[in-house]
């Protein structure tokens, strides 16, 4: 899936009458496909316009119907009039900015998922009738060829199965979808973490920054997934058979697990990130203590430079430098100089100041 991310932004003025259809003018056009299928036989194809849609329903046990881009109202609601779609639920199609969520209406179940692609998500929504399934994305590209081969190739009961098992596998699938992409994050942390350790890195550092952006919107993203799996385990909810709920226990599970990886991530990111600026601090603190011993070495031979350096007249009286008249007067001031340099530094280390003794004494 390489998809550009775009934006989530409401469509609809504030105030627009409940129920308006308005559409992105950058969304593409809607594409649709039919996927119909029993325990005997399994037909996919295109199809040309929301109207060709009409003598198709009735053909097949189940009908799955995948409408991909929301440029087109009038398409839109054309296949709203065709399934009964209640307009509310119609306007929360187009509206791609909807949490995951499960509304009951009386011809139908809606579900709002939300679905990983690179970079981010797409809405998915979902509506489960007699009969059929719906489906609308943003744009074209999906995690469904799976569940579409094993329609083809009819492995497995889901060609025996009613429409809610259909919309169970579409769910299981959206879900699962979210761990390649967790998985990616945690090697793309592996080698921030290899940046991080040996040295302090700043390409390191925003790398990280980007991993934590977007766990930050999976977490955003897969957490209420929990619920939408835990509101279609109740038993009052409509089109969704007792023994489909037995498959939707494990999905529940993985929804769990997806939201426990993504937290493990975000803690390792965390983590990660609190190492950088340990570790930063460190060398920090590394550059202090050298610059700190260095200028400490200095300052008697700066005291001894400065000293020397005043001169005053010999001839003036005794004591005014009579070092400045020895014969191994310069030699004897570099040879203190070093021995000064030299015992401070011996000093400094048996400290712990230096090298790697340890800490100092108390």
């Amino acid at each position: 899936m390489s998809r550009r991310r775009r934006k989530h932004r409401t469509r609809s003025r504030p105030g627009t009458s409940p129920g308006t259809i308005a559409v992105d003018p950058e969304a593409p056009r809607p594409a649709i496909r039919i996927l119909g299928y029993g325990p005997d036989d399994c037909v996919e194809r295109e199809v040309a316009s929301a109207q060709d849609l009409r003598a198709l329903l009735g053909r097949w046990p189940v009908l799955w119907v995948n409408v991909d881009g929301l440029g087109d109202a009038a398409v839109l609601a054309e296949i709203g009039r065709l399934f009964a779609i209640h307009p509310l639920a119609l306007e929360d199609v187009v509206n791609v900015h909807q949490r995951p969520k499960v509304d009951v209406y009386d011809a139908h179940l809606f579900i709002v998922m939300r679905m990983a692609d690179d970079g981010g998500s797409e809405q998915l929504s979902l509506f489960i009738g007699s009969g059929y399934v719906l489906t609308f994305q943003e744009r074209g590209g999906d995690c469904f060829e799976p569940v579409r081969q094993r329609l083809r190739g009819g492995k497995g009961r889901i060609r025996a199965a009613s429409a809610d098992y259909l919309a169970y596998a579409l769910i299981d699938a959206v879900i699962d979808a979210y761990f390649p992409v967790l998985e990616a994050l945690e090697g793309r942390l592996e080698e921030v973490e290899k940046l991080i350790f040996p040295s302090p890195d700043d390409a390191a550092v925003s790398r990280l920054q980007q991993i934590k952006e977007q766990l930050r919107e999976l977490r955003r993203t897969t957490w209420p997934h929990r619920d939408v799996v835990n509101v279609l385990l109740r038993d009052e909810v409509p089109f969704v058979a007792r023994e489909t709920q037995v498959y939707l226990r494990d999905c529940a599970d993985h929804a769990l697990h997806v939201t426990e990886l993504a937290d493990s991530c975000r803690e390792t990111a965390t983590d990660l990130m609190g190492a950088y600026l340990s570790s930063l601090s460190n060398r920090m603190n590394e550059v202090m203590k050298t610059l700190t011993v260095i200028a400490a070495i200095f300052i008697p031979l700066s005291f001894l430079a400065s000293l020397y350096g005043m001169n005053f007249d010999r001839s003036a009286s005794r004591w005014n430098m009579p070092e400045l008249g020895w014969a191994w007067g310069y030699p004897a001031l570099l040879l203190a100089m070093g021995l000064v340099a030299c015992g401070l530094l011996l000093w400094f280390r048996r400290r712990g100041w230096l090298g790697s003794r340890g800490a100092p004494p108390g």
